[in-house]
């Protein structure tokens, strides 16, 4: 993330403002604008002593050429991206057994950031991916997240394989996604200290990946259509494990 990141749309900026307003710098605002989602947010950022700057249209559209819905912010880098060494710390902090998302290769924003809104709903640990060959939190994934990327704890490492490695050495078992595994999602035991490992669009689970997993399973297919988006697929499997875990 820059130093300094455009976070926009109301959804996006509440959840900044709730759990990350230190971060943030100041407001701009459309001005004219008068609604009572829109004025809660500049009441917030008041009571913060948060600067609010008014502008017209074109002006904020120049500042952000992104479907902003009258209001961005401009924030520093976020508490919630973490790195390998604050895993642990995570980790051991957590009240329950660690439920957890991998995210290997996704490189697409808006598949992350519906994989982290539905890693939200799910009461998701946290979501590793790793730092190269991977999108990382920005303007569009945080637009998308709709607030999920300002809640659930991002982490970016850089070597997966080590990560998958200690994460096994904890007591995590590893199931990863796979169209072709033979054990179906339903037959998966997801109660206890688990993470999902998901692939990347098109090439599903690079090979290192696939061979540090504990099992594949596999989303039943009834259709022709032979695989799913990858944010589909992820929404799936948490909410099957959050039904286990319940």
């Amino acid at each position: 993330m820059s130093q300094s990141e455009q976070v926009y749309g109301i959804h996006a900026v509440s959840s900044l403002l709730n759990h990350q307003a230190d971060s943030v710098e100041r407001l701009l605002v459309l001005a004219g604008r008068k609604d009572k989602r829109l004025q809660s947010l500049l009441d917030k950022a008041a009571s913060k002593g948060i600067s609010v700057s008014e502008c017209s249209r074109q002006e904020l559209d120049q500042q952000c050429p992104h479907t902003h819905q009258g209001i961005v912010a401009f924030s520093r880098a976020s508490s919630r991206e973490l790195h390998e060494q604050d895993l642990d710390a995570l980790l051991e902090n957590l009240d329950g057994p660690p439920f957890l998302l991998i995210l290997d290769g996704v490189t697409d924003p808006h598949n992350l950031g519906a994989c982290l809104r539905s890693a939200e709903a799910a009461g998701v640990s946290a979501v590793i991916v790793p730092k190269d060959n991977a999108v990382q939190l920005n303007a569009t994934v945080r637009k998308v997240a709709c607030g999920a990327a300002e809640i659930v704890p991002f982490v970016s490492v850089t070597n997966l394989a080590r990560t998958l490695e200690a994460l096994k050495a904890r007591g995590i078992w590893l199931f990863g996604a796979a169209g072709e595994a033979p054990q179906s999602l339903y037959q998966a035991d997801l109660k206890g200290p688990v993470a999902i490992v998901m692939g990347s669009e098109g090439k599903g689970l690079r090979r290192l990946t696939r061979e540090h997993c504990d099992t594949l399973i596999s989303i039943p297919m009834a259709g022709e259509v032979s695989s799913l988006n990858v944010s589909v697929s992820t929404g799936i499997c948490l909410f099957e494990a959050v039904r286990q875990r319940r």
